[in-house]
Formats: structure tokens, sequence, C-alpha cells
């Protein structure tokens, strides 16, 4: 495995390695999905990468496809097996984005609209503004970082 620069071995290496239990719902290659210890509800689901890798953008691009492939068959099943009507898809990057696990995992979490606890996940969106220049100036300079990919 290519372990990105000073990464530590993270709880969700031992989990692939074995050495910690969990409640697996699937493995390949490339990916390894299991059952959340903390669930924010009935059948919150985490897809990891087998790469270990800190944060989306240090991925590489087969490990991305590989998770890619997998999440939309995971989530159907996690919606099956679990009665929700909708879900989130919640993946974080960095401490200051609340990653709490430096290793890139998705959750796929549940959502029982009619449920008071355990219905998945709150989000708060405090929506701001954008204007016409800047978006300009914003969408030129990702374009150009993009490009030097």
């Amino acid at each position: 495995m290519r372990y990105s620069r000073g990464m530590a071995e993270t709880i969700f290496l031992k989990i692939i390695a074995g050495e910690i239990p969990c409640h697996k719902i699937y493995e390949d290659d490339q990916v390894f999905a299991f059952l959340d210890i903390g669930p924010l509800s009935a059948g919150h689901t985490l897809l990891i990468p087998k790469e270990p890798a800190e944060t989306l953008d240090q991925l590489s691009d087969e490990s991305a496809a590989a998770l890619g492939r997998v999440l939309p068959r995971l989530s159907r099943a996690v919606l099956k097996a679990s009665g929700a009507t909708a879900f989130n898809i919640l993946q974080n990057n960095g401490a200051s984005a609340h990653q709490a696990v430096l290793h890139v995992h998705f959750h796929i979490i549940p959502r029982f609209p009619d449920a008071t606890e355990g219905a998945g996940l709150g989000i708060e969106w405090p929506a701001g503004t954008l204007d016409n220049e800047t978006g300009r100036r914003l969408a030129a300079d990702i374009a150009a970082a993009l490009s030097e990919e």
C-alpha cells in the first residue's frame, strides 16, 4: 500500500487488516464497506478505499474510480435493507471540515423522515451569495488549476 506523506496508521487500516472487528458489508481489491459503530441512523455505512490517503485530493484516480463504482450500488443496498426513503452521502476532508479519521471515507446515512430519533444527518446550509465578478475570477482560477493537473 502507498502511504501519504506522514500518514499514521488509522483505525480504518486496522479494520481492513482484520486487526479490529467490524460489521463488514462489502470488500474488493480496492474498497471496503462496513457499518459505522456510531450510527446516525439504522444502516449508516462507511465506504473506504484500501489506499491509505488522508483526503480525497490525495487519492489516486484508480481508487477514486473504485469508490465511484461501488457507491451507487452500496447506496441502493442500504436503502433496500434499511427501509429508508432517502439518504445523505457525507465526505469530509481535513480536521476543519470535521474529518475525525484521517483516511478518506464516505458515509451513507439513511434518512427516515417520520422518525424523531435516529432520523439521520441534520444539516444547516447558511447559503451566501456569489457576485458575477467573484464567480468569473474563481471559475477561471479553478479551471487553470485543473488544467495543471
